[in-house]
């Protein structure tokens, strides 16, 4: 198990064009913890996906990023539940605390 990569910074809510219906609601990472990330993290899973652990506000979960080559970034979904939680809406300006975790 290697040491635990931790990130924080500060983004912006935005909804997926294409399921726009469905609210699929990101954050983009900042281009320079992405380009670390893409140099650092484990073998990447199905679709390019890297398991993180992430804390917004008061509410933690697990998930993974994924690949955006249209941002040249990665994006981090943020469920409904955790939206809700924490008052967020598409737009918002949100604090993340992200640790990319071992398959």
């Amino acid at each position: 198990m290697t040491a635990p990569r931790s990130y924080a910074f500060r983004t912006q809510l935005w909804l997926w064009e294409a399921r726009r219906q469905d609210s699929w609601t990101f954050v983009s990472l900042p281009p320079e913890i992405a380009e670390e990330i893409r140099e650092q993290a484990p073998p990447a899973a199905g679709f390019g996906s890297v398991p993180v652990a992430v804390r917004l506000g008061a509410t933690s979960w697990r998930t993974s990023i994924f690949p955006d080559s249209a941002r040249g970034t990665y994006v981090l979904p943020v469920k409904k539940a955790v939206r809700r939680a924490e008052g967020l809406a598409e737009g918002t300006v949100a604090a993340v605390e992200l640790e990319v975790r071992d398959p």
